[in-house]
């Protein structure tokens, strides 16, 4: 008993230190959160955004701010966006900017301090995103907090608009609800009036409609637009460049046909959605929370592919009393078909909750911006705003006196949080990307297909050289235009390390499916791995590859001397794509990021999926070594290919051998080893399959009877057995079999004798 009462009381002591632990913790979270603004503001000078600005005064508060003198005078507040709002970017992570405000609410400033974000996956330089987010300095964000203006934008980057959207969207949030709290002075708190009545949503208005009825009073907004008025509408804002790139060919084809309605409301609900559905989407909403229906048909998705890639929408904004929401997919149910009788047929259809933490109020003005985004250039991407008005009909509404007012909280932790279980889905966004790109998955089935035969049939195909050759080299051609160049269907390493982090952190097969082509490609090399290791992929159907051997076939034409490397320092330099794939695997563990970021020892981005539109640090190393391609072939795939060490480890599970040998390859014969393109046949005559390419040169030399030694004493044996089974005319001897091939005596035919008289 005396050992239970001390266990007993360890045990007290022990929750105790725990309790006192926690509360401690909570107790100092808003120091730590001042302890992050103090380290971030050492890694800032005042006047990079201040003007004139010699020093920080002290952090205070929560969210922290911390002031900004000029000597003694006060000029604005610094603070961290991140501690204001959330600011979580494409990486998951969240995104860190001190910005600079003055008591009016105009921004001074803005400093990119920290960040998780792959920015330079394709090339993107960190300067030319902020300078894209620096659009928002000179704003006056104390009249977007009064409802004055509309929430400024900042200006997109091709390749980054997920990143800058949640960078800009972070700043404009997380300044108005400061100025709202009157932390920035009374000069940028915002004016509203009080009154002892306000609007509210009729419960007990439940009638449905039509779809005519529910466009004719105002109920469904929608936004018509051709493809000819966007492109008039980018010729007029000055970029002709986007105007001369329409969606279709077509001026008077519909470009997009949008359409709003709040379905929260029970009337526009029930008939857009049906009983069914609206009932269960009710069930589903939490307290404070608000749904939208968003609809369009058309040349132009409203969805877009940013939130597969990031989970945000980033072409559509909820905007209203100078607040804006971008939608994340844990927001956003997929459906089928709208109920009411007579609506449109639409391709894409789109629930969204808008969470309790915006403080959307449905009976008040509010809009939908949707973000016109089009190709300027090789990489530049021109963006034009629509906004589509919602206003909620008075019929909907109705007037009952005003309860105590409530700030307006922005969502920061709890847009992370793990919102109710979805609703029913409709078809999914992966069937539609699949629909929408028919063409490209046929010829790529197609060519898979064609590539399968080959294969299938090689031993018939390489019997015929000549034949073989221009099929090979067309179907390399075809690789790299079509699928690389036109389809920008090159795979990378950083497909492998995403696909392994998705196993880790959570799989979704609509993540993958999203991409057909690339889906397609990596469906058929892991069917090939089965049958033939990494050489499908390696040596047919990369685009990079493709490119390297057709620019080594064009120097060969052109006389440039090749280089043979020496057998003990080239199976020395082939671990090094081992090395380089491991290192990445690993590293992506710690960050996928930096892994990402690292991965740019592939230069295939710059030379298929950016055509060389780069910065020329990368356009250098790309050219180096294509260039060293054109000496030794292929010098990328033997040495540096990451890529292709990831597929050649799996590859060594092939279930069959297709590469053919004769007991003499390696000893005493040395052809094949040393016309292998490669170098991946040993001397001792085995075939290195973690390092063939399947180009099929040596199973050319293997039915060759002209040029393999083997195949060349079956020739002659044969011709010589046919030339003892022909039958001899009168008057001649059979002519003994004249041998030519080394190391077989050569004897001359005898002359017939003379005949008797």
């Amino acid at each position: 008993m005396y050992q239970a009462a001390t266990d007993k009381m360890q045990v007290q002591r022990l929750l105790r230190r725990v309790v006192v632990l926690f509360l401690a913790m909570l107790l100092a979270f808003p120091s730590m959160a001042a302890g992050q603004l103090s380290t971030y503001l050492q890694k800032v000078q005042p006047e990079e955004i201040f003007p004139g600005a010699t020093r920080f005064g002290e952090v205070t508060g929560d969210p922290p701010i911390a002031p900004v003198f000029r000597g003694d005078s006060l000029l604005g507040y610094a603070y961290l966006n991140s501690d204001v709002t959330s600011s979580v970017g494409y990486s998951g992570k969240p995104i860190h900017i001190v910005v600079g405000i003055d008591p009016t609410g105009v921004v001074r400033g803005l400093k990119l301090v920290d960040h998780k974000e792959p920015i330079v996956l394709i090339g993107i330089p960190e300067a030319k995103v902020v300078a894209s987010v620096n659009a928002l300095i000179g704003k006056d964000l104390g009249r977007v907090s009064a409802g004055t203006d509309r929430p400024p934008q900042v200006d997109i980057v091709s390749g980054a608009t997920v990143t800058v959207l949640v960078m800009g969207d972070s700043i404009v949030r997380s300044a108005v609800k400061l100025i709202r709290s009157n932390r920035l002075g009374a000069d940028a708190a915002a004016q509203t009036g009080s009154s002892n009545q306000f609007r509210k949503v009729d419960p007990d208005k439940t009638d449905t409609s039509d779809w005519e009825t529910l466009i004719g009073n105002g109920s469904v907004r929608s936004l018509r637009l051709t493809v000819g008025e966007v492109s008039e509408a980018f010729r007029q804002a000055g970029q002709s460049g986007a105007a001369g790139r329409p969606e279709t060919h077509g001026p008077g084809d519909r470009f997009i046909d949008l359409y709003i309605a709040p379905v929260s409301v029970p009337a526009i609900g029930r008939s857009l959605l049906g009983d069914a559905r609206y009932e269960q989407m009710r069930a589903k909403l939490k307290s404070g929370e608000e749904a939208i229906v968003v609809a369009g048909d058309g040349a132009y998705s409203f969805k877009g592919s940013g939130y597969v890639r990031g989970g945000i929408f980033d072409r559509i904004e909820l905007l209203q009393d100078g607040q804006g929401l971008r939608f994340r997919d844990r927001y956003h149910t997929r459906l089928p078909a709208l109920a009411a009788p007579g609506a449109p047929r639409l391709r894409e259809i789109a629930l969204f909750v808008v969470p309790a933490e915006f403080g959307f109020d449905v009976t008040a003005p509010w809009e939908l911006q949707l973000l016109v985004q089009r190709s300027a250039g090789a990489r530049d991407k021109a963006v034009l705003p629509y906004n589509l008005g919602y206003t909620l009909p008075d019929d909907y509404v109705t007037v009952v006196a005003a309860p105590s007012p409530s700030p307006k909280v922005e969502p920061s932790v709890a847009d992370q949080a793990t919102p109710a279980e979805p609703l029913n889905e409709g078809q999914p966004l992966w069937i539609k990307m699949w629909d929408m790109n028919r063409v490209t998955v046929a010829v790529t089935i197609a060519a898979v297909l064609v590539l399968t035969l080959i294969f299938f049939f090689q031993d018939w195909l390489v019997k015929r050289p000549a034949l073989f050759a221009w099929v090979r080299r067309g179907y390399l051609l075809f690789t790299l235009v079509w699928l690389g160049w036109y389809a920008n269907a090159q795979l990378s390493v950083v497909n492998v390390l995403t696909f392994f982090n998705a196993l880790v952190t959570g799989f979704h097969w609509e993540f993958f499916l999203s991409a057909p082509l690339v889906f397609l490609l990596w469906g058929s090399i892991a069917a090939a791995l089965l049958f033939w290791g990494r050489g499908p992929f390696c040596g047919w159907l990369c685009p990079f590859g493709a490119l390297q051997e057709l620019t080594n076939n064009v120097a060969q034409w052109l006389k440039v001397p090749q280089v043979r490397v020496p057998w003990g320092l080239h199976e020395r330099l082939w671990p090094i794509k081992y090395i380089i794939f491991l290192g990445l695997f690993g590293l992506s563990f710690y960050s996928l990021a930096l892994a990402e970021m690292f991965s740019e020892v592939e230069p295939f981005k710059t030379a298929i999926i950016l055509k060389f539109a780069r910065e020329w640090p990368f356009v250098l190393f790309a050219l180096t070594v294509l260039a060293a391609g054109l000496f030794i072939e292929r010098f990328y795939c033997r040495y540096m290919c990451p890529l292709g060490a990831a597929l050649a480890i799996p590859g060594r599970i092939r279930m069959f051998e297709w590469l053919k040998r004769w007991p003499e390859c390696g000893s005493p014969c040395q052809r094949c080893a040393k016309e292998c393109p490669v170098q991946s046949i040993h001397p001792e005559g085995g075939i290195n399959v973690n390092e063939c390419i399947y180009c099929m040169h040596c199973q050319e030399l293997y039915h060759d009877d002209q040029r393999c030694p083997h195949m060349i004493q079956v020739r002659l044996k044969r011709e010589k057995f046919m030339a003892l089974s022909t039958p001899v005319s009168r008057g001649e001897v059979p002519a003994k079999t004249a041998v030519t091939h080394k190391g077989v005596p050569i004897r001359k035919p005898e002359p017939a004798p003379e005949n008797p008289v």
